[in-house]
């Protein structure tokens, strides 16, 4: 196939631009602030707050990470039976319009979400993370229908690149109500507020131009009876299954990308709780943190690309892989208080962070077999991915409950980190078997 024209690549790559300000505003930096400041003591000498919900006293940042758990456990359960359709109806563009509408109004729904109404917040939080995901199993799944193979890790990293890009603008914005609330005659928690309405209206905005430039999918079947649309996307998934018990590099890929993501996805959802609550880094320093990460993404995404083009793909996830191993120990041994350790592993964690995610996805793409129905099989690799972080963001909450420290839910990552390598060194000795 050859690569589609430079309008829809672009058109495609927009949506990252679009919906990357919920992962950076919502995700890593202003809302997990405000929550922390919402429901904390307000006393920096404690690290762990507590708060009450349905007559239950769990640690806030806790209760935090399990509401986005149950939000990746739903978006593991739909993704299947949505992607189906889609393929089989040939209207993936209704559902990303669909998933990219509900998320948009989730986040500016948050503008209402204040200390007297907790369960409203979180709500709207789960609400917003399922728009999010679920809008990326169609985004994602439009990847091996514009590029050509060869074109896949470029065209990949140009989408993370420009997420990185058109968040960092928005979070600028956001940034200047945040820091200068007297500018505007508001206070701290308003503008945090108008941020979290501006990330809607700028999702919402840009993502109707992406939509406009895709292409309208061809469905894979007509006037055929595939039973009932609520069983159709499992016997789908079931059958992709089927297909990955014949194919075992990719089948063990994918059991290392379980495990790695597990972690990768755990350290960006979790890091900005963990540098406030945990590391005492103001708001402010947070906030030019992920600015740093973010920026820093950018050309880490292509570097890391153009290094799987000089060793392969798998020797690169190799190497970022042991960094991020690294990079683990070396939080868990940050000092509390410590700004400037905290930029300078914001640094590292940026320049492995669009990396890995992009050349994961079009890992995965090249391995595939070739077939029309690419949305059942990234809705299984969708499905891998929200149930490793349902794992991950659990077991980061209950960790914590339990010892009483962030940091021991940081090294415990590490764990997940080696046996995704193990598994990767596996895939990737399977793959030089079968080349003999």
């Amino acid at each position: 196939m050859k690569t589609a024209s430079k309008k829809v690549i672009n058109g495609w790559a927009m949506y990252d631009w679009a919906n990357s300000v919920y992962n950076l505003v919502i995700t890593s930096t202003i809302f997990p602030a405000y929550y922390e400041a919402v429901t904390g003591d307000g006393n920096d000498a404690t690290s762990n707050d507590t708060v009450y919900l349905f007559g239950r006293e769990f640690v806030n940042t806790s209760l935090y990470t399990y509401a986005l758990g149950i939000a990746f456990l739903i978006v593991a359960i739909m993704s299947p039976l949505l992607s189906s359709i889609a393929d089989y109806k040939g209207n993936k563009k209704s559902f990303l319009f669909f998933f990219c509408t509900m998320g948009s109004i989730a986040c500016s729904a948050m503008f209402f979400f204040d200390k007297t109404n907790l369960g409203y917040g979180l709500l709207c939080l789960i609400i917003a993370c399922v728009g999010f995901w679920s809008s990326l199993v169609f985004y994602n799944s439009y990847l091996p229908e514009i590029a050509a193979p060869e074109d896949q890790d470029k065209v990949s990293a140009k989408g993370f690149a420009m997420g990185y890009a058109g968040s960092v603008i928005l979070q600028i914005i956001c940034f200047v109500f945040v820091l200068k609330p007297d500018l505007f005659g508001i206070t701290l928690g308003k503008a945090s507020q108008i941020s979290f309405l501006l990330v809607g209206i700028w999702w919402w905005g840009f993502g109707q131009f992406s939509l406009s430039r895709l292409p309208k999918s061809e469905p894979i079947a007509k006037n055929t009876d595939r039973g009932s649309v609520f069983t159709n996307g499992y016997k789908e998934l079931n059958k992709v299954w089927q297909q990955l018990k014949q194919m075992p590099v990719l089948k063990k890929y994918l059991g290392a990308f379980f495990f790695y993501n597990m972690g990768v996805q755990t350290v960006m959802l979790a890091a900005t709780l963990y540098g406030k609550s945990e590391l005492n880094i103001p708001t402010t320093n947070l906030i030019i943190a992920i600015l740093i990460i973010q920026l820093v993404a950018i050309p880490g995404s292509y570097l890391i690309a153009s290094l799987s083009n000089k060793i392969g793909n798998f020797k690169a996830l190799m190497f970022t892989i042991s960094l991020w191993i690294v990079l683990c120990i070396v939080g868990y041994l940050l000092p509390r208080d410590g700004i400037y350790e905290f930029y300078a592993l914001a640094v590292l964690v940026g320049f492995v962070m669009g990396g890995i995610q992009s050349l994961s996805r079009s890992t995965y793409a090249k391995l595939m077999p070739e077939t029309k129905d690419t949305t059942s099989f990234f809705s299984f690799y969708d499905v891998t991915e929200k149930i490793a972080i349902v794992i991950g963001m659990f077991s980061f909450g209950y960790i914590t409950e339990l010892t009483g420290s962030q940091r021991n839910s940081v090294l415990a990552l590490v764990i997940f980190f080696v046996i995704g390598l193990i598994l990767l060194i596996l895939a990737s000795a399977s793959q030089k078997k079968l080349a003999q």
